[in-house]
């Protein structure tokens, strides 16, 4: 019995060995975790369908594999040793079907390589009239089609190989055709201008910056700048913040962005949408999950917190403190990285100012947040000391217009400025 790659999620038809939990002739039970796959930054089990002894591993650590590839092979429990004449006939079997040319399947032939029939009769392939019926039917050019029988002639079987053929080509995972489509980079030798270290990206390295390549060739993106008082806001915070961590949970900033996000999202949803590239449709849509940006040893995840337009300050504190700390362990499922209708990305606790966030797609707009600064504010003719936080909104440009972006970063400066301390007692 072989395990390959399961239907990882919706979208997703490739991962990473992240590692291996057997050996070869080890034998292993039903449900044991076998190997551990990556996927979209998250990392996640892969058991064993049935208990046996493993035989073969074809994978190895590091690895990118598709979906339905063979993984590794188990001989299972209760498989009886055959007899010796037993054996030899199925070895015949075996060499019988080696040698039956219609067993062959399609050659996986690349770009330029594949099979064309000649004739120098200029006669079309041999094919009985039923084929050639169906072949017309679906469009298919014979002279590509391989056949098994003698002189070249095309049978049924042929034909549906040569779909299956073609089902492979246009289902492969998208990494892989581009990598075939794109020209191999050339290196460089930076040793030739003194000492270095080489260290290979890892495998979430690789997805973040695969991402962020996609979203920035394929999104029109505009950042619109601003900065909100959040002095009333942070002496709420202060005010409450005992009460949360008596309850066991920290109630930072984060939770009043994403209270201050629903109220404006709903009076402008297009910031709640995504655009749909295949229908040219924009969805709209009634909910309000929104990925939070996580800096990790392994590079930057992001999870979801769903719902927050249901939940109190509380829960929310709670449920986005449970995230992090999953998230920095690398335990967080595939399931919790997505589905999100809003981002947010946050590089005050490090001390960053204002930056330019890439857009998390399908999302079309990220809201980064950098590290509020106590700064003069002149009100009513007096100079007035305010604590002020940058914000910095980027959306996607075929969506939102530039008017409609202030409208709302305008919205969001006046829910954050003049947060309800109804929300905190809720």
């Amino acid at each position: 019995m072989d395990v390959r790659v399961p239907r990882l999620a919706e979208g997703v038809e490739s991962a990473t060995v992240a590692n291996i939990l057997v050996s070869e002739g080890g034998r292993i039970a039903r449900d044991q975790v076998i190997l551990e796959l990556e996927t979209e930054k998250a990392v996640g089990p892969i058991p064993s369908p049935a208990a046996g002894t493993v035989t073969k591993i074809h994978v190895k650590p590091g690895e990118e594999v598709a979906v339905g590839q063979v993984l590794i092979s188990v001989a299972e429990e209760g498989a009886v040793e055959k007899a010796p004449e037993e054996k030899r006939r199925d070895q015949g079997k075996g060499e019988a079907r080696a040698a039956a040319p219609r067993e062959a399947p399609q050659p996986e032939a690349g770009p330029g390589e594949e099979y064309r029939y000649e004739s120098s009769s200029g006669l079309a392939p041999p094919a009985s009239p039923s084929v050639v019926k169906i072949a017309r039917e679906l469009a298919i050019d014979l002279t590509r089609v391989k056949g098994s029988e003698r002189g070249g002639r095309i049978t049924l079987e042929d034909l549906r190989a040569y779909v299956e053929h073609l089902q492979r080509i246009a289902y492969a995972p998208r990494p892989a055709l581009e990598k075939a489509e794109k020209p191999a980079p050339k290196g460089i030798d930076f040793s030739r201008w003194g000492p270095v270290e080489k260290k290979r990206l890892s495998s979430l390295r690789r997805t973040v910056g695969q991402r962020m390549h996609d979203s920035w060739s394929t999104i029109p993106h505009v950042t619109q700048f601003d900065e909100v008082d959040i002095t009333d806001l942070l002496a709420l915070r202060k005010k409450f913040a005992p009460g949360f961590e008596k309850k066991g949970t920290h109630l930072t900033l984060t939770p009043f962005v994403m209270k201050a996000l629903v109220t404006a999202l709903k009076k402008h949803p297009a910031f709640n949408s995504s655009l749909d590239e295949a229908s040219e449709e924009v969805v709209f849509k009634g909910y309000y999950h929104f990925g939070v940006a996580v800096d990790t040893e392994a590079g930057l995840i992001v999870p979801v917190v769903r719902d927050v337009d249901k939940k109190g300050m509380w829960d929310l504190a709670a449920e986005l403190n449970g995230l992090v700390e999953k998230t920095r362990q690398r335990k967080i499922s595939l399931d919790e990285l997505q589905g999100s209708s809003f981002t947010i990305t946050n590089q005050g606790g490090i001390g960053g100012g204002h930056f330019t966030p890439i857009i998390n797609k399908p999302d079309v707009a990220v809201l980064g947040l950098g590290r509020a600064a106590l700064q003069p504010v002149l009100r009513k003719g007096k100079v007035h000391g305010r604590m002020m936080l940058p914000i910095c909104l980027s959306y996607d440009h075929r969506v939102v217009d530039g008017a409609d972006a202030v409208r709302f970063v305008n919205e969001l400066v006046q829910a954050l400025a003049s947060f309800s301390e109804k929300e905190l007692k809720r």
